[in-house]
């Protein structure tokens, strides 16, 4: 166990859904919370992120900041994904060594495994065979990171680990149809449909393909759980196991709407992978299982956007 009850926790990227996060479920805990904005600290330079550290002197660090995008972003700005990631990686993991941080979390994502994994798929697929091309600068960023953790680890016997998120979702996610993932943008389509009185709404692909989903809280209470009780080498997939067709996501996300027009299946959009399952019975076997269902994510979820969002009753 590691106990950082009174102690310095920096939580790197606190602005992001996954930091926002958290923040929210360490002020559960007895501990002195860290953040910084991007501007006041650029996790790019070295220089800045050695000052602050000796500075602040944080004993734990869940480094949840990351340069993030989809398809698009990453297709065009690939320099800046993999540099930026890099960069923010090295500087954070280098100065924890260096200013005797006791512990640290990298936060990853699934994407770092291979386009072919076998399903579920199992934290021993990394390495294993070529990465989805779409994302593969964001991947290969956050693989090394992971390695970091590990030579860190070897070399210098850092209690350095890290964890692999499944698809995430939840308050502060990203509802703009242009960049947003699957579930937001359903959600938002709903949303959009039910204002216009449609009687219809489009959903990408056969609806066929299935995925899994985890609420942002839970994953966070993971990566508390995984801070006081993992000590390994090897990187954590975080998932719940369980797994819905974007047919059924979609039907379940009109109920939390209430929106009762028809669902339009589009099959001249692709489907993608036919199935994408973490394994994450490493997690589950160390005590740890998800307390939030998706019916109770979702209505939550859009809880948040109907509350958060300025033009959410003007979105038509």
């Amino acid at each position: 166990m590691y106990e950082f009850s009174g102690q310095k926790i920096f939580v790197a990227g606190h602005r992001g859904m996954v930091g926002a996060a958290l923040v929210r479920r360490l002020e559960h805990e007895n501990v002195e919370l860290l953040t910084a904005s991007s501007g006041d600290l650029d996790l790019r330079d070295q220089a800045e992120v050695r000052r602050w550290m000796e500075k602040n002197k944080p004993q734990a660090i869940f480094l949840a900041a990351a340069k993030v995008g989809g398809i698009a972003a990453n297709d065009r700005f690939p320099a800046d994904f993999l540099y930026d990631n890099l960069m923010i990686e090295a500087n954070v993991i280098h100065a924890a060594h260096e200013f005797g941080v006791e512990k640290l979390l990298l936060l990853g994502s699934t994407c770092i495994y291979p386009k072919l994994s076998p399903q579920p798929i199992p934290e021993e697929a990394l390495l294993t065979g070529p990465l989805e091309p779409t994302n593969e600068w964001y991947a290969i960023a956050k693989i090394a990171g992971i390695k970091l953790c590990q030579a860190y680890r070897r070399q210098h016997g850092s209690d350095f680990i890290a964890a692999q998120p499944t698809n995430l979702y939840g308050p502060g996610d990203n509802f703009d149809l242009e960049t947003s993932h699957v579930l937001p943008a359903l959600m938002r389509k709903a949303h959009d449909a039910k204002r216009k009185n449609a009687p219809s709404m489009t959903v990408w692909g056969s609806g066929a393909p299935l995925r899994e989903f985890m609420h942002v809280d839970d994953l966070a209470d993971a990566l508390v759980f995984l801070m006081q009780t993992y000590s390994g080498e090897m990187h954590v997939n975080c998932g719940t196991g369980e797994e819905v067709s974007i047919q059924a996501l979609a039907e379940a996300i009109k109920a939390v709407v209430d929106y009762d027009g028809e669902l339009v299946f589009d099959a001249s959009k692709p489907d993608g992978t036919p199935r994408k399952l973490a394994d994450s019975s490493r997690l589950h076997a160390l005590g740890w299982s998800h307390a939030i269902s998706l019916q109770e994510g979702l209505a939550d979820t859009y809880r948040w956007f109907l509350e958060s969002e300025p033009d959410a009753l003007r979105f038509v």
